[in-house]
């Protein structure tokens, strides 16, 4: 049993805090209610909290957390391989589709190994900030050519990994990716993305599966699937995938990121991205709809009504120039609002969740969009409910996995601020702790085993153009 002692925490107000159900939907309880707490004392065995007194001062060997413990947050979406093009892709004007030319030129950089030093720096990078857990959104499965490399999952088994040296949960969602467009085949760039074609990612899928649970503990990767986007996958595979899919799988997708992704599924299909989905079944709670930033009203209603988890990516979607999604009106018809930080323009989980709410407040002039509390829950529980990794917590409480991270309420930025207004001047520069599974694993920016993320990521930046 190990022990913390944390000056002030936030602690779930009620003893209704849900169990994880499938993909983390809620089994009937109510969401627990975040409050704080002073003179927190958790004890843990294995991982996870077995009690929690309040009102207390440390025991003899108990780690003390000084200033306000939060759960750690989950990361719902993320390209590790983007973190090559943070500060390089700023020179000039353009849109979303001149930075993918820039990225395609980064992705065809990659090997197994250059890969795998790069991400443990990005994971690394992610847990010094505050993340626990990761949704690993991959499609560079092949070499360049498209071939496959001689151990068929290289890449994935590279990225597992990574996952594993940095101590962050990983769910690799491994992508259907066949087409270069609706109805354009694969470009060159893209080559080393696709597979022969849906029944071979669905082996490839099953054969991966059984590699990772071989080599690696369940409760640390966990495989997903993915569907890169109506773009890349046509309406004949999305029939195949919707029989066809292990069932006990999370399934995420890129759903319209950009207008010109609807008006082409329009045309070729007569119904937009979300209402494709639909049409095939493949809209349910085990869904992650990526980006959803152009939806009509239709759109929103089968989101929400389906029970989607929409994971949306503020600070990715104000780099590209995506456009602010419906965030609130998703979250009022019944999805469930994750955040990820997709490219890494920024790995913050703060700054996404007051870019979250800020978008929101630009869209609608409106203030309060988003609560505090609901916030924090974009940020823990909405988000891990689309992994296959254990469920994340908006709030302490016994039974809940030991995923911390503590901020400083007194630095330049956060003093003054109500413990659970920090979401609104917090960023990662604040956070003075981490644990996960019970083991502190980063303080004050430095990871405890791997050292410095500024340092791994120079040394792996290295290697690309």
């Amino acid at each position: 049993m190990n022990a913390f002692w944390c000056e002030t925490a936030i602690v779930a107000g009620n003893s209704s805090a849900p169990d994880a159900g499938t993909f983390g939907a809620p089994d009937g309880g109510r969401p627990a209610v975040p409050e704080v707490a002073t003179g927190v004392r958790l004890e843990t065995t294995d991982g996870r909290i077995t009690a929690i007194e309040t009102d207390t001062r440390p025991q003899p060997g108990d780690k003390t957390l000084m200033g306000v413990t939060f759960p750690a947050a989950a990361n719902a979406h993320s390209h590790a391989f983007h973190r090559i093009l943070r500060g390089r892709t700023h020179a000039g004007r353009g849109d979303f589709w001149v930075w993918r030319e820039q990225m395609y030129r980064s992705a065809s950089e990659l090997t197994p190994e250059k890969y795998e030093k790069l991400a443990t720096a990005v994971f690394a990078e992610m847990v010094v900030t505050g993340f626990s857990s990761v949704a690993e959104f991959h499609y560079v499965h092949h070499q360049p050519d498209g071939e496959a490399y001689p151990e068929p999952h290289a890449m994935e088994l590279a990225l597992a990994r990574a996952a594993m040296s940095a101590g962050i949960r990983l769910t690799l969602l491994d992508t259907l990716y066949l087409t270069g467009g609706i109805g354009t085949p694969l470009s060159p760039e893209q080559a080393r993305f696709g597979d022969a074609g849906v029944e071979a990612w669905l082996d490839r899928l099953l054969s991966l599966r059984t590699a990772i649970a071989k080599e690696f503990p369940s409760g640390s990767v966990g495989v997903g699937a993915a569907l890169h986007s109506v773009r890349a996958v046509p309406e004949e595979a999305l029939k195949v995938v919707a029989e066809h899919l292990p069932q006990d799988l999370p399934l995420h997708i890129h759903l319209s990121e950009q207008p010109a992704e609807n008006s082409a599924c329009m045309e070729a299909y007569g119904t937009t991205p979300t209402g494709l989905l639909e049409r095939h079944g493949l809209l349910s709670s085990r869904l992650s709809a990526v980006h959803s930033t152009h939806l009509t009203e239709h759109d929103i209603s089968l989101l929400g009504g389906a029970s989607t988890t929409v994971v949306m990516c503020p600070s990715t979607e104000a780099d590209l120039a995506d456009g602010i999604g419906p965030a609130r009106e998703l979250c009022d018809a019944g999805a469930t609002i994750a955040l990820g930080t997709d490219q890494h323009a920024v790995i913050d989980p703060w700054v996404e969740m007051r870019t979250l709410e800020h978008g929101e407040r630009l869209g609608s002039g409106q203030r309060g969009r988003f609560s505090p509390g609901e916030l924090l829950h974009t940020a823990t529980e909405g988000a891990a409910r689309s992994m296959a990794t254990p469920i994340a917590s908006s709030a302490l409480h016994t039974g809940g996995i030991c995923d911390l991270m503590v901020i400083d309420p007194s630095s330049t930025r956060t003093a003054g601020s109500q413990p659970l207004q920090l979401a609104f001047s917090a960023t990662a520069s604040d956070v003075t702790h981490v644990v996960i599974d019970g083991e502190l694993i980063a303080a004050h920016g430095v990871h405890a085993r791997l050292g410095s993320p500024g340092s791994l990521l120079t040394e792996a930046l290295t290697e690309f153009s």
